[in-house]
C-alpha cells in the first residue's frame, strides 16, 4: 500500500501528505464529532482551539520547531474534522503528482486552481512518457496545445447576449457553459466573453463603459492589483473619476465610514462603476457583501472581483443573493498548462447594452478553438464539484489559519528571554472567516525587514512557491510609506495539505538565526537573485 509521500507500507493513510502516520488510526473523528462550522460560539471555540493546535507559546531557534509528525499528531487533537477532508488527499495523490514527485509546496494559488498532471498525461503521450521515466522530478513543458487562441474583433453586446454563434465554437460554448455552471450562474441571466488575461477583463470594461454619463470608478482594493491598475488608467483616459477605499492601520480593515459616505453620496443619481473583490487576494481580508447591495440601492453598477474566492464560494448564501451586474475571474492551470489560462467577463444581458455603452463597436476578444484530434476535459473544476463548498473552505480555513498561528509563534531570542516577532501579519490574523491568503514579511532581530523578493527565492529554492505583493490604499500611519509596503504572500489552494504549511514555518523559522540571515543576504547579491531563475 503506497502512502502520499511515495513510501510503501502497511498503516494507514497519510493525511498529512508527507509520511505515513500509524497514529492516524486512533484519530478518526468520532460520530460525536462536532461538525467545523457548527454556530454558536463557533469563533471563540476556533480560536482557542487554533491557540491549543500547537502546545509551546514561543519558538525562539529553529531546531525547536517539532517534527511534522509531531505538530501534525497536536493539530488533529485540535481538529479532528481536518480528516474528513480526506477526499483531497486522495485527490492529490491521483492528480497532482507532479507536487509529491518534484516535492513542491505550491502557495502561490492563482485564480481557481492548479493543473491537473494526470490530465496533461492523458492529453500529451510526451508528458506521459516523460513522467515514467528516472528523471520524472524534471519539469517537461508542453508543446502541443490543449486548445487554441486567437484575437476577435466583435460586437461585445451581441457577443453577451448570444455568445459567438460559429459552428467553430463549440469547444468555446462547453467551456462557457462549463464555467458557468461551475461558478453557480445562470446562462439565461448572464453571458460570459473570454479574454487573453485578467487584466484584459478589466480594460474591456473599461472601454465600453459609459463613463461620459457613470462617472466615478469607485475600487475596493489593499493591495496593488496590476489588472485593476489596467482598467483606471483607461478609464481615467475616458474622463472617469477614480478613487479607493482606504483601510486602517495595521488591522487593513475598510474604513466603513468612508466608503459609505463614497457610496451613498448626497444624491441617488447615476454614480458609476463600484469595483468589488469580496476578499483580498494578499492579506485574506474578507469583504461583507452588503458593499454590494448598498452599491446598487445608491446608483452604482457593480463590478465583482472573483479572483480572490476559493473554488465553489459563489454558492454561497452571500452570491446567491447579491448579483452583480457584472463579474470578472481568471481560470489558470485547470484546463492544462498550455494554453495556461484565460480572463473571463460575465455580464448581466437585461443591462449589457447600458452598461457597456460602446459595446456595439468592436470590441477585442479571444476564441478559444480546439486543435485537430482534442479533446477537452474540466478536471480541476470537477474536483472541486467533487469536494465540495463544505470541504473545500473547511480545509482551507483550518491550514491558513495554522499557518498564521505558527508563524506568530517565531520570536527572536534576548538576553531577557523571548525576543521580538520574528513575523508581522499585516491584515486577519487567527480569524474563522478570514479568507485562504495571508500577507506577512521577516524581520530580522534589529528589526529591519528581509527583502519579500529574497524571501520568495530563497523558498522557491526550497522548492516552496510564495508570492510577493504590495499593500496600498492605507490609512494613516500606514500611509507614511507612500508608494506601499511589500509583503511575502502565501495562499491556500483545495489540494494543499499539512506538510505543505508546516515547510513554510519550517522556512520562516531559519530566520531567528541570525547568521542565517547575513549569509543569505551575501548569497542572494552574489548571485543576483533579481535575474537569476530559481
Amino acid at each position: 500500500m503506497s502512502s502520499f509521500c511515495g513510501k510503501r507500507g502497511d498503516s494507514a493513510t497519510c493525511h498529512c501528505g508527507f509520511c505515513r502516520l500509524p497514529l492516524l488510526a486512533i484519530l478518526k473523528p468520532s460520530p460525536q464529532t462536532q461538525p467545523l462550522i457548527s454556530h454558536g460560539g463557533r469563533h471563540r471555540d476556533f480560536e482557542a482551539s487554533m491557540a491549543s493546535s500547537i502546545p509551546i507559546p514561543h519558538f525562539t531557534n529553529h531546531e525547536s520547531l517539532p517534527p511534522m509528525e509531531q505538530s501534525f499528531s497536536s493539530f488533529i487533537h485540535s481538529f479532528p474534522q481536518y480528516l474528513e477532508t480526506e477526499q483531497a488527499d486522495r485527490i492529490r495523490e491521483g492528480e497532482y503528482s507532479h507536487l509529491s514527485v518534484s516535492d513542491h509546496a505550491c502557495l502561490d494559488y492563482v485564480g481557481h486552481g492548479l493543473f491537473s498532471h494526470r490530465q496533461q498525461q492523458i492529453q500529451s503521450p510526451d508528458a506521459a512518457a516523460a513522467s515514467t521515466s528516472s528523471s520524472a522530478a524534471v519539469h517537461y513543458p508542453i508543446e502541443n496545445p490543449f486548445f487554441e487562441i486567437s484575437h476577435k474583433s466583435v460586437s461585445l453586446n451581441f457577443e453577451v447576449k448570444h455568445g459567438s454563434g460559429c459552428p467553430e465554437s463549440e469547444l468555446e460554448s462547453r467551456i462557457g457553459k462549463r464555467i458557468m455552471q461551475f461558478m453557480n450562474i445562470s446562462d439565461e441571466e448572464y453571458g460570459v466573453v473570454f479574454t487573453a488575461n485578467e487584466p484584459s477583463a478589466f480594460k474591456l470594461v473599461a472601454d465600453c463603459y459609459p463613463f461620459a454619463t457613470n462617472r466615478n470608478l469607485l475600487t475596493v482594493y489593499d493591495h496593488e492589483n496590476d489588472a485593476v491598475e489596467t482598467m483606471t488608467k483607461a478609464a481615467m483616459k475616458r474622463g472617469a473619476r477614480v478613487s479607493s477605499a482606504e483601510f486602517s492601520w495595521p488591522e487593513l480593515r475598510i474604513e466603513t465610514d468612508k466608503l459609505q459616505r463614497e457610496v451613498v453620496g448626497k444624491k441617488k443619481r447615476k454614480k458609476g462603476l463600484f469595483v468589488f473583490p469580496a476578499k483580498s487576494r494578499v492579506t485574506g481580508a474578507s469583504y461583507s457583501y452588503l458593499w454590494m447591495n448598498l452599491a446598487q440601492e445608491n446608483g452604482w453598477h457593480v463590478l465583482l472581483d472573483a479572483s480572490a474566492l476559493a473554488p465553489k464560494e459563489m454558492e454561497t448564501l452571500g452570491f446567491s443573493l447579491f448579483r452583480p451586474d457584472l463579474l470578472i475571474c481568471p481560470f489558470y492551470k485547470v484546463f492544462g498548462e498550455n494554453p495556461s489560462g484565460f480572463g473571463c467577463l460575465i455580464v448581466r444581458k437585461s443591462i449589457a447594452a447600458s452598461i457597456l455603452e460602446d459595446s456595439d463597436k468592436a470590441a477585442s476578444i479571444v476564441r478559444l478553438n480546439a486543435p485537430a484530434a482534442s479533446s477537452l476535459e474540466f478536471r480541476g473544476l470537477d474536483h472541486a464539484d467533487e469536494l465540495g463548498l463544505i470541504a473545500i473552505n473547511a480545509r482551507a480555513r483550518l491550514l491558513v489559519n495554522w499557518l498564521v498561528n505558527s508563524l506568530l509563534r517565531l520570536r527572536h531570542p534576548s538576553s531577557g528571554g523571548v525576543g521580538v516577532q520574528l513575523v508581522r501579519i499585516y491584515g486577519p490574523g487567527v480569524e474563522f472567516d478570514r479568507g485562504t491568503a495571508v500577507g506577512f514579511n521577516v524581520f530580522d532581530w534589529r528589526g529591519e525587514r528581509v527583502d519579500p523578493a529574497m524571501v520568495q527565492k530563497l523558498a522557491g529554492r526550497k522548492g516552496i512557491s510564495l508570492g510577493c505583493g504590495s499593500l496600498r490604499n492605507l490609512g494613516s500611519p500606514g500611509k507614511r510609506d507612500g508608494g506601499g509596503i511589500a509583503v511575502v504572500t502565501a495562499a491556500i489552494g483545495m489540494v494543499t495539505n499539512f506538510a505543505d504549511v508546516h515547510r513554510v514555518w519550517g522556512l520562516v523559522s531559519r530566520f531567528l538565526d541570525a547568521d542565517f540571515v547575513e549569509k543569505e543576504r551575501w548569497r542572494y547579491t552574489v548571485l543576483n537573485q533579481n535575474t537569476v531563475e530559481v
